[in-house]
């Protein structure tokens, strides 16, 4: 399985990235939407992305907006991972295409259940 983090703070793509591993994915990074984008399109295969909302050049909503304009990754499932908190953030997100919303701060646990809820297989590493 292959995840693709994007967020402006490297210290979180660092703990997003380290829950993501320790459940068995590959994973690369992005420091915003724009470069995000640019990863994701050199990407073979990505299961699920976890994008920031609030990041400079392209934020996490223009960032799936334009993803969920190219057809090609009408299934990849998207989760916004964010500190905004309100609702009709949430509402825009979600009918704008992200498959699930996870407000900062969160554990592990929240990660894990909100990527099998997606239907993503999640394989605990040992």
């Amino acid at each position: 399985m292959k995840a693709l983090v994007i967020d402006d703070s490297r210290a979180m793509r660092v703990i997003l990235g380290g829950m993501l591993k320790q459940l068995g994915f590959e994973v690369a990074d992005a420091e915003n939407g724009r470069v995000g984008l640019d990863r994701l399109r050199s990407m073979e295969q990505i299961d699920i992305v976890l994008v920031d909302w609030n990041m400079p050049e392209m934020n996490g909503y223009e960032f799936l907006v334009n993803m969920r304009a190219e057809r090609k990754y009408d299934e990849v499932r998207i989760m916004m991972v964010t500190t905004e908190t309100e609702m009709s953030q949430m509402q825009k997100a979600l009918s704008s295409g992200a498959n699930e919303y996870v407000m900062k701060p969160f554990t592990r646990e929240v990660i894990q259940e909100k990527l099998e809820m997606l239907g993503v297989v999640v394989h605990q590493a040992a």
